[in-house]
This record gives structure tokens, C-alpha cells and sequence, in this order.
């Protein structure tokens, strides 16, 4: 009698700030025979906690955490666990941060909107070493990608280095320059330094027209607090 080998389980973990966010991943993880959650994170260093003791091959980043920012910790992950795939699952804009993740490790990006079958496709292409992007997405991101290309697109938030994105996002959340620094793990001053650059790359002469690009960016976006 032929004993047929056991299937092997890809086991997955999933970094959201979002409680029921996580359960509704989780939930579609588990009607896969051959997908597993073996842990849950809020926040970058939890994640790395998580990655330490679990060893997952695949990790499902979104790209705004609880104190953190995923692109740090695509990054972290990148550099200190070479053999853990990532995939970057999140709301925000694929055009703004889909080739930021790629730069930063990811293997792939799929927005929440998408739907469970998309987001599946995306673990499936992971798990299979392939890259994942939107059909609209990838012409765009072999370009950016591309030798020597540097270019700015419509979108004006390409101009700016991953930090300024950061602190611009936050800016238009409201959040004060010294809420700011807190949760950057910055000072005030570095923060006051990053605005000049932003308002400089932005063309914007006051904070307070850093905020209403910010404000307007976000609700453009879908991601108004």
C-alpha cells in the first residue's frame, strides 16, 4: 500500500494593527489545506519577536502599524531574515507605495479592497517565488524599477524619501510635531528638517499648506482619519 507524502503547510504571519483585520486574513488562511498562521503582531518589534521564535515562511506586512511603519519593517525583515518571503497587504495606494515595498523587500503588493481572492492570488505567487502586482501596476513598476529611473510621477508623493512620505502622512492625520517625533522615534527638530525638505520638494511655502496637501492627499486616497 502506497503512503502518500504529507502535504507540506507553508506557514504564514500577519503583521495588522487591525484585530479584525488579522481574524478576516486568518480566516481566509484557514480554508487552505496548505496555508497556516502560526502567529499575529500589531507593531514592527512584535513582528520580529514573532519571526525570531515562529520562523514563517511568508509574512503579510500592512503597511501602517501601531507606532511603526511597514516599509521599516519590510526592510528589518529583509536584512536580518533573508529567507522569509514578505508580502505587503494594506489599504493604502498601491501607485505611492507598491514600488517603495518592492525596494524594501516585499514580493508583492495586493490592496485590502481587492477582495480574499486576490489577496490569495498574491500568497500564491509569493509562495511560488513569483512577484505580485495589480495588471495596472506593473508596467509602472518595471519603470520605476528600471536602471537610472528616478522619475516623478502624477503623483507628487513620489518625490519623497520614505521618512518625508512617513511624516507627511501623519501630518495630515494631524498629529503635532511632538506626536510626530514620538512615534518616528525622532526629535523635534529632525522633524521640523524633514518638513523643509517636503515643502521644498512639494513646491508648499508654510506647514500649514503641508497639512491641507496632506489632508487632501489622504482623503484622495481613501485613508481620511
Amino acid at each position: 500500500m502506497l503512503v502518500e507524502p504529507a502535504q507540506q503547510v507553508t506557514r504564514l504571519l500577519i503583521v495588522d494593527d487591525h484585530p479584525l483585520v488579522r481574524q478576516g486574513i486568518k480566516a481566509l488562511i484557514d480554508l487552505e489545506d496548505d496555508l497556516s498562521v502560526c502567529g499575529e503582531a500589531e507593531d514592527h518589534m512584535e513582528a520580529l519577536g514573532v519571526i525570531e521564535q515562529e520562523k514563517p515562511d511568508l509574512v503579510l506586512v500592512d503597511i501602517s502599524l501601531k507606532n511603526s511603519n511597514g516599509l521599516n519593517l519590510l526592510k528589518d525583515i529583509s536584512q536580518q531574515h533573508p529567507d522569509v518571503q514578505t508580502l505587503a497587504v494594506s489599504m493604502h495606494d498601491e501607485y505611492t507605495y507598491a514600488v517603495r515595498c518592492l525596494k524594501a523587500g516585499a514580493r508583492g503588493y495586493v490592496m485590502k479592497q481587492e477582495g480574499t481572492e486576490k489577496i490569495r492570488d498574491a500568497i500564491r505567487h509569493v509562495i511560488q517565488g513569483k512577484t505580485y502586482l495589480s495588471e495596472r501596476m506593473t508596467q509602472s513598476a518595471v519603470e520605476q524599477l528600471g536602471p537610472g529611473r528616478a522619475s516623478i510621477g502624477a503623483n507628487p508623493t513620489e518625490a519623497l524619501s520614505n521618512r518625508e512620505l512617513e511624516l507627511f502622512q501623519l501630518t495630515g492625520q494631524g498629529k503635532e510635531i511632538s506626536e510626530i517625533a514620538e512615534i518616528m522615534s525622532i526629535s523635534p527638530r529632525t522633524v521640523e528638517v524633514h518638513r523643509s525638505h517636503i515643502k521644498k520638494k512639494l513646491g508648499l511655502r508654510t506647514s500649514t499648506d503641508i497639512f491641507q496637501t496632506a489632508y487632501d492627499w489622504l482623503r484622495q486616497s481613501g485613508l481620511t482619519p
